[in-house]
Order: C-alpha cells, then sequence, then structure tokens
C-alpha cells in the first residue's frame, strides 16, 4: 500500500509513525475486548457526521466507566489534526477513514509495570478508504446475498449494543460461518433472541414494502449514524420511514431490501438465505436513496467505491474485506 510508513497515529496524546503504534499487552482491549471505538469517513476530504460518532463514543465511555479525562471537544481537535498530519500523504482522491478506539487502558494488576501511571488508551489512526470498500464495487450491481447465521445477536440486556465495543466475537463467528457457503457475495444477517431481523455484524439492514422503508426496531441493534441518516434523506424525499419488528418472511416478501453502514453508506440486498428480493437487483426506493446521499454530500458513491475496487484489483493485490473469511 502506497504511503503506508509515513502515515502517523494518535496514540495519548502524541502523534507516532504508523508501524510504531502499539498497545500494551496487559490493556484491558486486549484481555477483555474492553474498548469502544468509532469509526468515521470523509467526502471529498471533510468528515462526515464526526461529532455524531463522537457523542455516541463518549455515551459508551460513560456507560462502560472509563475515566476519561480527554473531553470531546479535545477529542474532535485530535481527529482533524490527525487528518491534516496524515493529508499530505492521501493521494488527491483517496478519502480519509478514522478508527477511533478507547480503551481502560492496562489492569490495575500491572500498574507496577507502568510505575505506577495508569490511563485509558486513546488511538486515533487515519487510513484510507478504499482498502476498506475495495472489495464492494461489484455489490452496487450484484447485491449483498444476506444469510441468516447461527448465531444470534446478543440481547440488549446482557450487552447493550448501541455501545459501538470491541467485544464483538459473536459477529467474527456469524461472519466466518456465513464465508463457508457457496458464494462471494454473502454477509450475515444476525436474528434477535425472539427470531426478529437485528443487524449485520458492521451494518444496519432495511427492506421496502408498498414503498415504505422498514428497518428493525433499535431494541437489539446498534443505532448507526448512517441508519439514521436513511431517516434523514427519506423525509427530504417524502417517503416514510418506520422502525418495526421485522421476520424472515418480511425479507422474503419486500420488494426491496438494503444495509447501510460508515464506508460504503448503501448496498441493495438482493437476496436472503439464497431466495431473490423483489426484482434482485438495487430497487428504485434503494437507488433514490442513494442518489440522495450522492446529491448531498457532493460525490457519486457508487462511482467512487467502484472507481476504488478497479484501482486495487489493478495493483494485483486481493482486496481485503471485513466481512469475508475465506481461506
Amino acid at each position: 500500500m502506497e504511503n503506508e510508513k509515513q502515515r502517523v497515529v494518535y496514540q495519548n496524546g502524541e502523534f507516532v509513525a504508523e508501524q510504531d503504534a502499539k498497545i500494551s499487552i496487559y490493556d484491558s482491549a486486549l484481555m477483555f475486548g474492553d474498548m469502544v471505538f468509532e469509526m468515521t469517513r470523509s467526502f471529498k476530504k471533510k468528515q462526515f457526521k464526526l461529532r455524531e460518532h463522537l457523542e455516541r463514543l463518549y455515551a459508551g465511555i460513560k456507560i462502560f466507566r472509563i475515566p476519561m479525562k480527554l473531553t470531546i471537544e479535545e477529542m474532535e481537535k485530535c481527529c482533524y489534526e490527525t487528518i491534516e498530519r496524515n493529508d499530505p500523504v492521501f493521494s488527491e482522491h483517496d478519502e480519509h477513514r478514522l478508527m477511533i478506539n478507547v480503551s481502560r487502558g492496562p489492569l490495575s494488576i500491572y500498574g507496577p509495570v507502568f510505575g505506577g501511571k495508569l490511563e485509558p488508551t486513546v488511538v486515533i489512526a487515519d487510513f484510507p478508504l478504499k482498502w476498506t470498500v475495495a472489495s464492494m464495487g461489484k455489490l452496487f450491481e450484484e447485491g449483498i446475498d444476506a444469510v441468516i447465521p447461527s448465531q444470534r445477536a446478543i440481547p440488549a440486556d446482557l450487552l447493550d449494543p448501541k455501545i459501538k465495543n470491541r467485544s464483538r466475537v459473536h459477529y467474527q463467528m456469524a461472519n466466518i460461518e456465513v464465508s463457508g457457503y457457496k458464494g462471494d457475495n454473502n454477509w450475515a444477517l444476525l436474528l434477535d433472541p425472539d427470531g426478529f431481523i437485528a443487524e449485520g455484524t458492521g451494518d444496519n439492514f432495511f427492506i421496502v414494502k408498498n414503498e415504505v422503508i422498514i428497518t428493525p426496531e433499535d431494541r437489539n441493534i446498534l443505532r448507526g449514524v448512517s441508519r439514521d441518516y436513511i431517516f434523514e434523506i427519506a423525509k427530504e424525499l417524502g417517503l416514510g420511514c418506520i422502525e418495526k419488528n421485522i421476520g424472515p418472511y418480511d425479507v422474503y416478501t419486500a420488494d426491496e431490501a438494503f444495509m447501510t453502514g460508515t464506508p460504503f453508506c448503501l448496498l441493495p440486498v438482493t437476496s436472503l438465505n439464497r431466495l431473490t428480493i423483489g426484482s434482485g437487483k438495487m430497487g428504485k426506493i434503494t437507488q433514490s436513496l442513494l442518489d440522495q446521499w450522492s446529491k448531498n454530500v457532493g460525490v457519486d458513491i457508487k462511482k467512487q467505491i467502484v472507481d476504488y475496487s478497479q484501482e486495487v484489483e489493478a495493483l494485483k493485490t486481493n482486496a481485503p474485506s471485513p466481512y469475508q473469511f475465506k481461506s
């Protein structure tokens, strides 16, 4: 990857070379998955809804009782400084994908190793967006093949999914399971404990029925920033958008379906468990939402991601995917 050795990472008040950024083997993130995080992206190098992401991050910090000294305003400033320091080594068409991680820091029993100085671990990494979405360009035409795995979503009374945290092994197991099935476009779609559709492993789910946009109630899901933005766009377009329980039957009989997530914004879902949804292509409502989103941010989202996919393919490297684990 070009320029990768020149990027810097914010880590606990300092900027260090990306390849030198490390956390302790005794960090609570490694020992317990005890970490909250956010991923953001830019459009034309301008961050999209960074403040909303940080507000969710700080809600998680509060609920996890992480003794954070850095204020949200200071964190926001650190994010923009990280981008400013890295922008000169980004190509002109690259977008900034921030990964903001906050853990409790090293466990107290290892205090003597650190001279008694224990504090949260704060890391802000800035990485070119294209590497996250490089495998997704074809999905605008082919669509996602959603698969319900045996792994279910963790109910909110055990670990509230509204807190975006790194205790995500259940997502990982779901991804690994569906990646073992035939096909290259499989993404996991988890059910909640009651058998209703919950969410993907890094995305929210929607269906369209009779021109009404429907998404699962937010009891057992992450309230995605992109999910919230669909409600805003739907209002702009004069479309109804509601929350309600959705069962697999509702998906099988839907007119359209799609997923939303920060890196790719919106992608069509064209089948569930190998049963075609609607026409088997991106539907007109889904297309109108994508078009409006692109208009609002001044970027042709589909073209950008398709171009990234072609660019990475030309480098003759395997496009990484956060959703598939085929050997």
